[in-house]
């Protein structure tokens, strides 16, 4: 490993650093960009000439350590966790339901009855009310459409 440090010298680090932003467009993800980063920093500190950076084992500990800061830095900074929507509900059928108005497909006995919205047939709780009742949804909790009559 030292003859290979040894024989490009600091040439290594810019041409380790080409190659991971290079592979960082071919690939998907957002992470070898900082690592690439981390290898492009590491060269041009070793092209300054400054004496602690001329051994190769403190280029590479330099390296690592580069690339711990740029990950956590470019994670913080450039990795949102929570993205805006224009459509919040998507995918979320029931949430999309409270405040609709429907009919009851089947009364709701002891509590528990089923209401069609579209072409879906769902479970509903609520007070006793007969088939064909109008009820809006005011919930949905442990997969059971809360309903209440409307008046």
């Amino acid at each position: 490993m030292q003859e290979i440090f040894t024989a490009l010298g600091v040439w290594n680090w810019a041409v380790l650093g080409l190659v991971l932003l290079f592979l960082e467009l071919v690939t998907p993800g957002v992470f070898l960009i900082w690592i690439g980063f981390a290898a492009l920093v590491t060269s041009l500190i070793a092209f300054t000439g400054l004496s602690f950076v001329e051994s190769w084992q403190i280029q590479l500990l330099l390296f690592m350590v580069l690339s711990v800061i740029f990950v956590l830095i470019g994670r913080r900074y450039f990795n949102p966790r929570e993205q805006s929507s224009d459509e919040p509900l998507l995918n979320r059928r029931a949430d999309q339901l409270i405040g609709m108005r429907t009919t009851l497909e089947e009364p709701i006995v002891n509590g528990h009855g089923r209401a069609r919205f579209d072409d879906t047939l769902w479970r509903v709780t609520g007070s006793d009310l007969p088939a064909g009742a109008v009820v809006v949804v005011r919930e949905y909790q442990d997969g059971l459409l809360q309903v209440e009559e409307v008046k």
